[in-house]
C-alpha cells in the first residue's frame, strides 16, 4: 500500500460515495488509486465548483462532502468554494495535491502554499509529511469538519507522500483531540434560565439560523415552538427550518427580508437567536435587538456569542440537543394576543409589486414553481436578484432551500444542485440563477451530461447584473457601470450543444403549461425566463 491507497482507504472507512475534482500531476497517484474503489469520481469543469458540488451533497446528505484537486492553480481555484463553505459552516474535506516535499519552498512548477492561503477559510489544515500519518490525519479531518461548528478542512498531500510506502494501515476507531472538544449539550442552568424568562415574556420570538439545519434540529425547534405557541422568523440560511406556510412562521428577517418579520423581531420582548451569527444581512442594527428585550443567543460556536451583540443569556451548544432539553421542561407561557398582532402585520405589510405584463414576473413565477414542485423538492438559489426573489417567494414545504449566504458566491447554484441530486437521486432538484450567475458555472452542463445528473435549471434573464444594476439605480441615479451582459450566449443553442431540453417563457400567459412541461420528467431541462431588465427586488 502507498499513501494514495491509504487516502482512498480512509475515504472508504468514512463512507464516502463521491469525490468531486479535477486531476493534475500532483494528485494523479490518488486518482490512480481510487480506480480500484467503489467511490465514484465526478470530473467537474473548474475547481471552484468541486467544493460547491461537495457542499450541495453535504447539505442534503448530512455527511461530509469531499473534493480533490491538484497543486498550484488547481488548489488556488478551489479557495472560493472553500470560503463559501466556511462562511455557511458546511462540512467539507478538501484534498489538494502538492509538489515533492523536498522541493517545497523552491518556487517550482505549480507550487502554492495552499495551507497558508486558506488559513482564514478553514477550520483546520494539514500538510502531510509522513505517509504513515494519513489514517490519523483523515480521521481527525472528518471529525473536525463534522462536529461543533461544522466547516471545511484542507489536507495538502505532496506527490512523494502519495507514492510513499505505508507498511501498516490502521484506521482509528475513535478520536480524542486534547485541543478540540466542542460543546454539544447546553448548560442546564442556562436552559432553565431560558424557561424562566419565557414564562414572563409577553412577546417572545425565535429567530432560526442555518445552525438549526446543520444540527438537524428542525423538528425539535418546531415542536418547542408549537408546544408554547412561539412565533418563528429565520435568517436567509435558516429558510426551511419551519415550512413557509406554517401558521407560526413569519418569514425571513434582514435587509431583504419581510417587513413584518423585521417588525416582529424588533417589537418582541424576548428574542431567542439560535444558530445565527447576528451578522449584518440579518440584523443591520444590532442595538435594535437588545433594546427593551431579553436576548438569548444559542450557538454551538462560543466565539459567535457576544461577537456582534451582547446577549442576556448566552447558551453554548447544539440546537437539536438544547431544544430537546427545553421540550423536557414543564413551564407555561401565554401570548395569543402577540400572535394576533403578528398576523395583522403579516396581512397588512405585504410588499406591493407592479410587474410589467410584457415579461415574466419573477415573484409570481417562483411562487407558482414552488406550488408545482414536489413536497420534498430541493430548491437551490444562486446569488443576485434571483436569490432575493427566491428567499421572498419560494414556498418550502417538506424540502430544502440551499443558497450561498455568508459569502454570496455567484455561480453556486448549478454545482451545488449537482451535489444535492447525487446525495438523493429520488429528489427533485432545481437550480435558479440569473443570466450572470449562470455564465459563471454553465461549463458544468458538461458534467451533468457526462455523469447523467438530472438537475433542472431556470435562468431569470434580464441581460444585466441585476443586483448591481439595482444598487447603481438607487446610489448613482441610473449611472450604470459594467453591468450590461450583452454578448451572452443563445441559451437555446447552448442547450442543444449539451443535448439538453430547452424551454423559454416570455411572460406569465403560458407559465402554467410551461412549468408543467419543465417539471414533468426527471430529466435535465433548461428554462429561460425573460424578466424586465428594470425590475427591482421587493
Amino acid at each position: 500500500m502507498i499513501g494514495a491507497d491509504a487516502i482512498v482507504k480512509c475515504l472508504e472507512e468514512e463512507g464516502v460515495e463521491y469525490v468531486f475534482g479535477y486531476p493534475g500531476v500532483a494528485i494523479c497517484p490518488f486518482y490512480n488509486s481510487i480506480l480500484d474503489s467503489d467511490i465514484r469520481t465526478i470530473l467537474i469543469r473548474t475547481e471552484q465548483n468541486a467544493a460547491h458540488a461537495a457542499s450541495g451533497l453535504a447539505r442534503v446528505s448530512g455527511k461530509v462532502g469531499v473534493c480533490a484537486v491538484t497543486s498550484g492553480p488547481g488548489a488556488t481555484n478551489v479557495i472560493t468554494g472553500i470560503a463559501t463553505a466556511f462562511a455557511d459552516s458546511i462540512p467539507l474535506v478538501c484534498i489538494t495535491g502538492q509538489v515533492n516535499s523536498e522541493l517545497l519552498g523552491s518556487d517550482v512548477f505549480q507550487e502554492a502554499d495552499i495551507t497558508g492561503a486558506v488559513e482564514s477559510f478553514v477550520k483546520y489544515s494539514y500538510l502531510v509529511k509522513d505517509a504513515a500519518e494519513i489514517p490519523r490525519i483523515f480521521k481527525e479531518a472528518f471529525h473536525i469538519a463534522s462536529t461543533g461548528r461544522k466547516g471545511p478542512v484542507l489536507i495538502d498531500v505532496p506527490i512523494d507522500i502519495q507514492n510513499a510506502e505505508v507498511k501498516k494501515f490502521a484506521y482509528p476507531e475513535t478520536i480524542s483531540m486534547r485541543t478540540y472538544k466542542p460543546t454539544v449539550k447546553g448548560n442546564m442552568v442556562q436552559i432553565k434560565k431560558v424557561a424562566a424568562e419565557l414564562e414572563k415574556a409577553k412577546r417572545p420570538i425565535i429567530c432560526a439560523g442555518g445552525g438549526v439545519l446543520l444540527s438537524d434540529g428542525e423538528k425539535e425547534l418546531l415542536a418547542f415552538a408549537q408546544k408554547h405557541e412561539i412565533p418563528v422568523v429565520s435568517t436567509m440560511m435558516g429558510i426551511g427550518v419551519v415550512p413557509t406556510r406554517h401558521p407560526l412562521y413569519f418569514g425571513m428577517v434582514g435587509n431583504n427580508g419581510k417587513p413584518y418579520a423585521n417588525r416582529a423581531m424588533n417589537e418582541s420582548d424576548l428574542l431567542i437567536m439560535v444558530g445565527a451569527r447576528v451578522a449584518d444581512r440579518a440584523v443591520s442594527q444590532p442595538d435594535l435587538i437588545t433594546n427593551n428585550k431579553v436576548l438569548i443567543h444559542i450557538d454551538v460556536d462560543p466565539a459567535e456569542i457576544g461577537k456582534n451583540v451582547g446577549p442576556t443569556i448566552p447558551l453554548v451548544g447544539d440546537a437539536k440537543h438544547i431544544f430537546e432539553d427545553l421540550l423536557a421542561l414543564e413551564f407555561s407561557c401565554e401570548h395569543k394576543k402577540w400572535l394576533e398582532i403578528l398576523n395583522t402585520y403579516k396581512e397588512s405589510m405585504v410588499p406591493r409589486r407592479n410587474p410589467n405584463p410584457d415579461y415574466v414576473d419573477p415573484a409570481a413565477f417562483i411562487t407558482l414553481l414552488s406550488e408545482k414542485m414536489q413536497e420534498d423538492g430541493i430548491y437551490v438559489a444562486d446569488v443576485g436578484q434571483n436569490q432575493i426573489w427566491s428567499c421572498g417567494y419560494h414556498i418550502v414545504k417538506q424540502g430544502k432551500f440551499l443558497t450561498s449566504g455568508g459569502m454570496g458566491t455567484m455561480g453556486y447554484s448549478i454545482p451545488a444542485a449537482m451535489g444535492a441530486k447525487l446525495a438523493d437521486k429520488e429528489k427533485q432538484v432545481i437550480a435558479v440563477c440569473g443570466d450572470g450567475s449562470f455564465q459563471m458555472s454553465m461549463m458544468e452542463l458538461a458534467t451533468m451530461r457526462q455523469h447523467g445528473i438530472a438537475v433542472k435549471i431556470i435562468v431569470l434573464k434580464n441581460n444585466y447584473l441585476g443586483m448591481v444594476r439595482e444598487y447603481q439605480h438607487y446610489t448613482y441615479k441610473d449611472n450604470y457601470s459594467v453591468v450590461d451582459l450583452s454578448g451572452s450566449p443563445d441559451l437555446e443553442k447552448l442547450s442543444s450543444a449539451y443535448d439538453m431540453k430547452f424551454l423559454r417563457l416570455e411572460n406569465m400567459a403560458k407559465a402554467q403549461e410551461t412549468l408543467d412541461e419543465f417539471l414533468r420528467e426527471d430529466e435535465s431541462v433548461l428554462l429561460e425566463c425573460i424578466i424586465d431588465p428594470m425590475d427591482l427586488v421587493k
